[in-house]
């Protein structure tokens, strides 16, 4: 599909939390890559296919559900070192800004709160289609993907390594896999 065909995709959709994954990559100890993800999040799209400018998104997820893997470290990653989940127990994405960059490649930009601090955050996101689920629901897939400094929220609890370097890079790699349900 093209930007053109999805005038009929216009709508209210709810991101289906079973078929989607809001996850990072982040580098650990300079050699090697931690991955996770959020496993209680919930969100919203409204699509607009012939005006994609006018798309939106809304996604809540909340903090106490990062799952790494290690209870561990997803317990480190709770505490006050870091998410402060007891605090701030949700992270928000609110999209001000949509665009079509060609083909089925789209940007959308929004506001990102955590630990209470909003930056801006641009998401490139890839159309992965549309279809009719087994069950009558209307679905679409995107899968988007961003970078941010998790210092610039606040996130810069770290250690240093015998070798040089730090123990947890500022960069994190950002990815989502979406799929959505239109609203009745």
């Amino acid at each position: 599909m093209t930007n053109a065909d999805l005038t009929g995709l216009t709508g209210d959709y709810t991101i289906d939390t079973a078929h989607s994954t809001i996850g990072f990559t982040v580098r650990h100890a300079m050699v090697t890559n931690v991955k996770g993800k959020f496993l209680d999040f919930s969100g919203s799209l409204h699509l607009d296919g012939g005006d994609p400018s006018a798309s939106t998104a809304s996604i809540d997820v909340k903090m106490d559900s990062i799952d790494t893997g290690s209870a561990d470290r997803d317990g480190h990653l709770k505490s006050a070192d870091f998410f402060k989940a007891d605090e701030f127990p949700t992270m928000t994405f609110r999209s001000t800004s949509a665009e079509a960059l060609g083909d089925d490649d789209y940007r959308i930009t929004g506001d990102l709160t955590i630990l209470g601090t909003t930056k801006p955050l641009t998401i490139d996101l890839e159309f992965n289609g549309a279809a009719k689920d087994p069950f009558g629901n209307e679905r679409v897939g995107f899968e988007g993907k961003a970078e941010i400094k998790r210092s610039e929220w606040g996130l810069t609890w770290n250690a240093a390594l015998e070798t040089g370097g730090v123990l947890i890079s500022d960069k994190i790699k950002l990815n989502f896999d979406i799929s959505a349900i239109r609203n009745a």
